[in-house]
């Protein structure tokens, strides 16, 4: 089953303004349940009620997060003055109370158990992960010559915001790399 024609115009009109694949993908999601949310209207058709009674929702009923309810409204305000060229104006909606909560760490203890049960291939990224504060986008787009043995770095390339930058390499993490290029250039 094929997506919507407006729906691929969404899509479309999110890659000709450089937006990444995991914002198209987050803001399709946001604007499929806006529809859903009002019993499949098309959006063209509802306006700043529509959506304040929708961002108001999630709220009260779903109690989501702020950072939840602000992507929200960002994908609703980027259909709305993107692709409809529609005003929505002052939405006045009731803003989500829950805040984020401080998340819980492993202790390096924890973590050495967890990376003693994966398969080499899979240990080595989660290194990567955990080590490099690398996303995991970025982990798997590494390539050879992003990779400094000599200064203990990585190169990121196109990351988020698609900015390079530059993160730190574990010691121990260059035999298993360096394993892993060799089986890869093996192949």
């Amino acid at each position: 089953m094929g997506q919507s024609p407006f729906l691929n115009h969404i899509r479309q009109e999110l890659r000709l303004r450089g937006y990444s694949l995991r914002t198209e993908k987050t803001y399709l999601h946001w604007i499929k349940r806006f529809i859903y949310f009002h019993r499949l209207n098309h959006p063209a058709q509802m306006g700043a009620q529509e959506v304040r009674a929708f961002l108001t929702s999630l709220a009260n009923d779903n109690n989501v997060a702020i950072n939840t309810q602000k992507t929200a409204l960002n994908a609703l305000a980027f259909l709305y003055h993107k692709v409809l060229n529609i005003e929505l104006g002052d939405l006045d909606f009731q803003h989500a109370k829950r805040y984020r909560r401080l998340p819980v760490v492993l202790t390096p203890s924890e973590v050495a158990l967890i990376l003693d049960q994966l398969d080499p291939r899979n240990r080595l990224i989660f290194s990567l992960l955990y080590g490099s504060g690398l996303r995991i986008t970025e982990c798997l787009r590494l390539r050879v010559q992003d990779i400094g043995f000599s200064d203990n770095s990585i190169t990121v390339r196109s990351g988020k915001g698609n900015k390079d930058r530059k993160t730190v390499l574990g010691k121990c993490l260059h035999a298993p790399l360096q394993e892993q290029a060799l089986r890869v250039h093996t192949l």
